[in-house]
């Protein structure tokens, strides 16, 4: 082995410091403070807000590469204890829909409202509804094709052809002025996070142009469940759709016709511009219908969700939905602004024995006496935290760079980084067409 020479600091005496000018001196008292101080290693600070293009850091592979040889502490995690986010609600900007598309019965993406349909209740006075939620099951339901995986698709074709009223910020360089771009879905998922005991999720992240994508993965559980799903399940998802055909007309003055074919491959969706907490997000999601007579005549306020779920016969089984459903619907409701909750309750035989209206903003006066319910305020704390954990985290503006977040039930929220890897989602018409605009130059103000 090399012995390896230590260089041995010689303090000047002080006739050289007598022959120094006052300015040599000043320069050899740095030099000295220089050489002989011990210094901490410098550490990239960590800050809420996306780093710019261009900057000189490490990238997410090379920090774990160095955690590895240094047999430092694994990656950061995020932890999903309901306590930890019971907190004042987080601010939460009034939702505002900034845009709508439609898909049709081949699944083909239109930037109109021409799927949209009409709020048409039964009378609220009378027997039951009676809808008979089987009728049409065996011979007029055409399924969408669930093999195929869209992925952000049909929002991004919108986004495209609106880039120009989405004009990103001129202090932040960004394409568009959002943080996020992203489903309803995926963060109806990541808000009842805190109280799921079944199901995890798959989220996969990439930075493009100042602005984070987060699209969903099938979980290999979730996979097996859709495989397997048995008749029952499959008949109850048909009840679902079915419903909405009894309470929906084509034209604000007509009457529903539920002789017709269910088809999943139509849909109606809303672009949702909003914020939370410092988190700006951009998100679509599909729409049952609008009330043309609703008191809040505006979108998204005007919009009315349908869902059906089995008659309740007793306190507890109400106790029970209020925990274990409810937290679902409120949270797919409440993120676009959506009003109102219809829920259609189906007796064993499959009709409809009652109806009842939840308004979304009065949801919590249901479970707040309730000690072991689901909090709303822990719900949105956690997806404030969750979206900047993942700011902190992805840093690297690259589309084919994709960093997945997954998370189990009883464990925190972890991630991984693949590079041109099978989870790229950004497709390459969508990075060519956004790579053509150049972002808007920071101006210094005056």
């Amino acid at each position: 082995m090399r012995t390896q020479r230590r260089l041995e600091l010689n303090p000047p005496t002080s006739q050289h410091l007598e022959a120094l000018s006052p300015a040599e001196f000043r320069a050899r008292k740095r030099w000295r403070s220089a050489m002989t101080s011990t210094q901490a290693p410098m550490k990239p600070s960590v800050c809420s807000k996306k780093r710019d293009r261009g900057d000189d850091e490490d990238t997410p592979e090379d920090k774990a590469m160095k955690s590895q040889k240094s047999n430092a502490k694994p990656p950061p995690t995020l932890p999903v204890t309901p306590s930890r986010y019971d907190a004042p609600f987080p601010f939460y900007r009034r939702p505002a829909e900034v845009g709508r598309f439609s898909l049709d019965s081949q699944r083909c993406y239109h930037g109109d409202a021409r799927q949209l349909r009409y709020y048409a209740p039964p009378p609220t006075e009378g027997p039951s509804p009676g809808f008979d939620l089987r009728d049409g099951y065996r011979d007029r339901y055409v399924q969408r094709d669930e093999n195929v995986h869209e992925g952000l698709e049909h929002l991004l074709q919108w986004v495209s052809q609106n880039r120009k009223q989405l004009q990103g910020a001129e202090e932040k360089g960004q394409l568009l002025n959002t943080d996020f771009v992203t489903w309803r879905g995926h963060l109806t998922k990541v808000l009842t996070t805190p109280y799921e005991k079944q199901d995890g999720w798959l989220l996969a992240v990439s930075l493009f142009h100042g602005t984070l994508y987060v699209s969903e993965v099938e979980t290999e559980s979730a996979r097996r469940q859709r495989e397997q799903r048995s008749e029952m399940l499959k008949e109850l998802t048909y009840m679902g759709y079915k419903f909405e055909h009894y309470m929906c007309a084509d034209t604000p003055d007509g009457t529903p016709d539920p002789t017709g074919v269910v088809n999943t491959n139509e849909g109606f969706c809303t672009v949702i511009r909003t914020r939370l907490g410092t988190h700006s997000l951009l998100f679509s999601g599909e729409v049952d219908c609008t009330d043309p007579r609703s008191p809040w005549p505006d979108p998204p306020s005007c919009y009315v969700e349908l869902k059906t779920s089995k008659v309740m016969h007793s306190p507890a089984q109400r106790k029970s939905f209020y925990r274990h459903k409810m937290i679902k619907w409120w949270a797919q409701s409440f993120l676009p602004g959506v009003s109102r909750i219809v829920a259609g309750y189906r007796g064993p035989d499959g009709s409809v024995v009652g109806l009842e209206t939840f308004e979304t903003m009065k949801i919590f006066q249901l479970i707040r006496e309730d000690q072991g319910c689901w909090k709303p305020a822990v719900c949105m704390n956690f997806c404030a935290a969750f979206l900047s954990f993942v700011k902190k985290v992805v840093t690297e503006d690259n589309p084919k760079l994709v960093h997945l977040f997954a998370w189990e039930p009883g464990h925190p929220v972890s991630f991984t980084v693949h590079r041109d890897s099978e989870y790229t989602f950004l497709p390459d018409w969508y990075v060519e067409a956004l790579s053509m605009e150049k972002p808007p130059t920071p101006q210094i103000p005056d």
